[in-house]
């Protein structure tokens, strides 16, 4: 009987492991690679508890999220030689696990080194094909964009994709960095002077176009007053021709005129006036003369 029971717990303990051997799980964020004799037979994508053959088949488990792999500073040189210091970091997945498997054997480590020497690579490129203002004022997600597709056609074959490969900063050697921001700086305030210079050039022309109209129409205006008060004396002088077209008539015109030469003197304070005994206001004065 004991030996009934030795051997009962030594067949269930050797169907506990035959059972575990038998059954892994995959989770949501990773790949199972199940291998035979080191030849992969199987690709497991999608989470649960999955079944394999024991002793014979074994299973290797690769990230399926995103990676973060942050890259040492390096330097690099732009299209006119001048020296930068560029600071990358990479966020990279696998895509194709069975080729990571067979390329890098799953390993991270494998796959941050060839994402590291691709992003570096494709830095170095792009940079030195640009002056180094250009990449100043390129900073961004342009920047970005073009090193993250170069980075990507050295490491497709690791079936690993790299989302995106950023600069995190990108600096100046402290030798030049001052000597760089000053030249920068006197560029900035060059252009600022040539547009300067033009609006104010812009400014005058218009202003002497402006004048030049003012005159045009100040001259016109002139003109038509003078044309209009020539027309109005003429109108004038014509209704004093026809009012006093006769000898009385233009006798009584003569008389009026010298009695308001004669008020516009009393007016003034001085109340001697000297006439000519022949005068025409004499004779009024005396009685005399315009019967």
């Amino acid at each position: 009987m004991k030996k009934i029971k030795i051997l009962f717990v030594v067949v269930l303990l050797a169907l506990l492991v035959v059972g575990s051997g038998c059954i892994y799980t995959v989770t949501m964020d990773e790949y199972a690679v199940v291998k035979q004799f080191g030849k992969i037979v199987a690709i497991e994508d999608s989470a649960g508890l999955k079944f394999k053959v024991p002793f014979v088949q074994d299973v290797t488990y690769v990230p399926k999220n995103i990676q973060l792999y942050d890259i040492s500073p390096s330097d690099v040189i732009t299209m006119d030689k001048k020296s930068m210091i560029a600071d990358d970091y990479v966020m990279w997945r696998v895509v194709e696990p069975r080729k990571f498997v067979q390329t890098l054997n799953g390993s991270i480590a494998g796959a941050q080194d060839r994402v590291s020497v691709a992003t570096y690579n494709a830095t170095k490129n792009i940079i030195s094909s640009m002056a180094q203002d250009g990449i100043i004022e390129a900073r961004g997600e342009k920047m970005t964009a073009l090193i993250t597709e170069e980075a990507n056609s050295d490491i497709g074959n690791y079936g690993i994709k790299i989302d995106k490969a950023v600069i995190k900063v990108l600096d100046l050697p402290d030798d030049n960095k001052n000597a760089v921001y000053e030249r920068m700086i006197s560029e900035r305030q060059n252009i600022a002077a040539a547009y300067k210079a033009e609006g104010d050039a812009n400014a005058q022309k218009i202003k002497n176009e402006t004048d030049k109209e003012v005159a045009i129409k100040k001259a016109e205006a002139n003109a038509e007053a003078e044309k209009i008060k020539a027309e109005g004396e003429a109108a004038y002088m014509q209704t004093l021709q026809e009012a006093y077209n006769t000898p009385e008539k233009a006798e009584f015109y003569n008389f009026t005129r010298s009695l308001d030469a004669l008020k516009t003197s009393l007016e003034k304070g001085d109340k001697t006036i000297i006439l000519d005994k022949e005068s025409p206001l004499v004779q009024v004065l005396y009685g005399q003369g315009l019967r």
